[in-house]
């Protein structure tokens, strides 16, 4: 079985995912690290994350262990993310690598996996497809938070404008942009409490088991 997991920054698809996979036993996969980890293998080697050709050598020559640094859960590396996942070979680069993982987990149970356009291009036929979302305000504030408590330095309004402009390239790239599939359950999470969140996704998927 494969759960698909889509939204925006920061409306907590990442919480859930992890919660749901130790909950089904599933393996779990944080596909926009695949991203972060391009986009600062290219920041390490001095190049531009927008450069095409830069970002393209770096999705066919991914470090694996990068997924592991620290630095991956910064802002630098977002941003980079951001940038290089807008780009068509880039997303060409990584995909086997995620159907794969998808279609045969290492545990061979079930596989959880969220991102941005797992719904909708990675895994089109995934037995539950779930968008989960919250409003921006919500978001940048769980955003500041997180950095704050990281020990970072965050402004209110720079969060609040870099979360508007990275929604903006992600839903406007025109590759896989960000949407939720057709046939996704939306989880509007503004107002629920985390628990409120797993509860409503568990019987989401209970349902289709």
């Amino acid at each position: 079985m494969i759960v698909a997991i889509d939204g925006p920054a920061a409306a907590g698809k990442g919480t859930l995912a992890r919660r749901l996979a130790k909950h089904l036993g599933f393996d779990f996969l944080d596909t926009g690290s695949l991203y972060r980890g391009v986009g600062l293998q290219v920041l390490r080697q001095g190049g531009d994350p927008a450069d095409p050709v830069a970002a393209k050598a770096a999705a066919e020559t991914l470090d694996l262990a990068l997924l592991a640094d620290p630095d991956l859960r910064g802002e630098a590396a977002a941003k980079a993310a951001s940038l290089v996942a807008a780009q068509p070979a880039v997303r060409a680069a990584l995909l086997d690598f995620q159907r794969d993982f998808a279609r045969k987990p290492p545990g061979n149970r079930g596989a959880v996996l969220d991102g941005r356009d797992v719904g909708t291009v990675v895994c089109p036929d995934a037995g539950v497809k779930l968008f989960v979302t919250a409003s921006l305000e919500a978001r940048a504030r769980r955003r500041l938070a997180e950095l704050q408590a990281a020990g970072r330095t965050a402004i209110w309004s720079a969060v609040l404008q870099d979360m508007q402009d990275r929604d903006a390239r992600d839903s406007k790239r025109d590759v896989a942009p960000l949407k939720p599939a057709a046939d996704a359950v939306v989880i509007d999470t503004t107002s629920l409490s985390p628990d409120q969140v797993f509860e409503a996704a568990r019987a989401i998927v209970d349902a289709k088991r």
